[in-house]
């Protein structure tokens, strides 16, 4: 295989526990993202989605199997080599105001890795307001802070901090869940935007199927940490094989209340019959 053939992400055999007694909260999990791809990762909460992300990022041990970026095995990797792949390895998380320091300015923000990654000063400063421009927002707002911020503009921020380094893969935990169905839109058409001008990748972790199926080329659907159904988007959006991606589609939200009323209907019946005692 190729170098541009080689995913820029692979997962094998994942197991995570939290406690060496405890039951696995991943198993044997595996999957790949190819460069440029978008894969959905979707689950209720308690699926293992945000586990394995964090897996990813080196935020939580692994019990074993193997994760590997661009073809090397970070599954260990120490904090030199984390520091390395900071760059090339990035996240945008669900709060992204816990994450910004209130007593400092935006650019700062956006400017902290590049300055960690040894830019000079002139430079890492024309990246953050190019970062900046990217996500729709003016150059002047780098000089405000995060309390002076919607939400919705605080996620722009949060995607700006992420792609100011020009990663190669980021890792989108919930990364739209807590705005409103407006903003959701105007940030997914801007991740969307944003990977179709760079050979950019996206782990895409959501609970909701209308959210992923914009973004997503493939879905993996996780339950109680195992993978249950896997597939091409329109396959498993439009005819879902296994019983609990049917549980989630009906669970989306729509803006046609007819269809709301419907899809109701349809997840309480099909709650009832996945706890029904066997015949």
């Amino acid at each position: 295989m190729s170098a541009s053939q080689t995913p820029i992400l692979e997962v094998q055999d994942l197991v995570i526990r939290y406690g060496k007694r405890a039951a696995p909260a991943v198993e044997d999990v595996s999957f790949s993202i190819a460069r440029g791809e978008t894969l959905g990762l979707v689950g209720e909460s308690g699926s293992g989605k945000t586990t394995i992300g964090r897996a990813i990022l080196g935020l939580v041990p692994v019990a074993s199997g193997r994760i590997l970026f661009d073809g090397r095995d970070i599954t260990e990797a120490g904090p030199s080599e984390r520091r390395a792949l900071q760059g090339d390895l990035r996240a945008v998380f669900q709060d992204p105001f816990s994450s910004l320091n209130p007593r400092r300015p935006i650019g700062d923000a956006l400017t902290e890795p590049l300055r960690v990654a040894g830019m000079p000063r002139a430079r890492r400063e024309q990246k953050a307001r190019e970062a900046m421009a990217a996500v729709g927002l003016p150059e002047a707002a780098m000089e405000r802070y995060p309390r002076e911020f919607s939400g919705g503009q605080r996620q722009r921020i949060a995607i700006a901090r992420a792609l100011v380094t020009d990663p190669r893969l980021v890792v989108c935990d919930e990364a739209v869940s807590a705005l409103d169905l407006s903003t959701q839109a105007q940030v997914l058409n801007l991740l969307a935007e944003l990977r179709a001008g760079a050979d950019l990748g996206y782990l895409f972790i959501a609970h909701d199927m209308a959210v992923v199926e914009f973004l997503a080329q493939r879905i993996i659907v996780l339950n109680r940490g195992r993978i249950v159904e896997e597939g091409a988007t329109s396959e498993i959006i439009h005819d879902p094989q296994a019983h609990y991606t049917k549980v989630l589609m009906a669970a989306s939200p729509v803006p046609d209340p007819d269809e709301q009323a419907r899809r109701r209907e349809a997840w309480r019946a099909l709650k009832a019959s996945a706890s029904a005692p066997a015949a």
